[in-house]
Parts: C-alpha cells; sequence; structure tokens
C-alpha cells in the first residue's frame, strides 16, 4: 500500500515559490559578488566562516559542517582559494590526517571588499521587500526548518 503523503496542490505551489526563491537569491547573490568582487558565492561564504571562527582557523571537517558542503567540495573550493592567496591548509598537529583551513590577511581583505556590496543585495533583494511582520514570520520559519534538519539552534551569520 502507497503511504507516501503527497503534496496537495495548494502545497506543491508553496513548495515551488519557496524553493523557487531561495534558488533564485542565491544566484542573483553569485552574480553580484563575481560582478563586483570575482568571487563566487561558495567562496564568499567560506571566507565569513574562517573570519568569525577564533583566530580565523577552522578544522576542514568543521567548515565543511558549518557550511553544509561535502568534503571533496569543501577540498576544492579551498585548493582555489589557496591558489589566490586567501586560505593556508594547515596541517593538524595532533591528528595528522585532520588540517586546518586558515583565513589569511588577503582574504580577509578580500572578504571587507566584498561584503558591502553582498549586504547591499541581501538588503535590497530580502529585507526591503518584506514587511517586519513578514520577516519576523521568516525567521521563525527559517529556526523551524533548521531545527527539523537538527542544526544547531543559531544558524550561521553571513
Amino acid at each position: 500500500m502507497d503511504r507516501t503523503r503527497w503534496l496537495s496542490e495548494r502545497e506543491q505551489e508553496i513548495w515551488r515559490a519557496f524553493i523557487t526563491a531561495v534558488e533564485g537569491l542565491i544566484d542573483h547573490f553569485d552574480r553580484q559578488l563575481q560582478h563586483d568582487s570575482s568571487m563566487p558565492y561558495t567562496y564568499y561564504e567560506i571566507l565569513v566562516a574562517l573570519s568569525e571562527a577564533p583566530d580565523r582557523t577552522l578544522r576542514m571537517s568543521d567548515l565543511a559542517g558549518v557550511r553544509g558542503f561535502s568534503r571533496s567540495r569543501l577540498s576544492h573550493a579551498v585548493a582555489r582559494l589557496e591558489q589566490v592567496g586567501w586560505v593556508e591548509r594547515r596541517t593538524c598537529p595532533t591528528d595528522r590526517r585532520g588540517s586546518y583551513a586558515v583565513l589569511t590577511d588577503a582574504g580577509f581583505a578580500a572578504l571587507e571588499a566584498a561584503a558591502p556590496g553582498h549586504v547591499t543585495a541581501v538588503r535590497e533583494q530580502l529585507f526591503d521587500v518584506l514587511t517586519p511582520e513578514q520577516l519576523a514570520e521568516l525567521g521563525e520559519i527559517s529556526k523551524a526548518i533548521l531545527k527539523g534538519l537538527g542544526c544547531p539552534d543559531s544558524p550561521p551569520r553571513h
């Protein structure tokens, strides 16, 4: 017997609107960062996570978890960030299998240069189009979704 709880027509409409909005925002932010800072959104997220970590350093496995990346995707991105001098990879002194990603001064400067344009885009495309009530609801909805996914109470800051 089929136990699938199929989406109603209204639920399908909500799901499609939601996923299209999320993908559209990420695409918009990626294009903005590429245009203004020659940096993909993925790299920006990595630099932000490192900038907020103690000593601008995170174990690679922790960085993958914070950003929700697979280890191979993160490794590739960090390799590219190393090539441009924005991140250094260091071996873990207590576990030779582990390594750390460290935000360099050049990487921090690149992040500082990219942040104003990104924040403007976020404000224009998200905060300026919603009422204060909608923003409060979006915050509560986002926390409920994160809780359902088993994520920490406080989502990462961008």
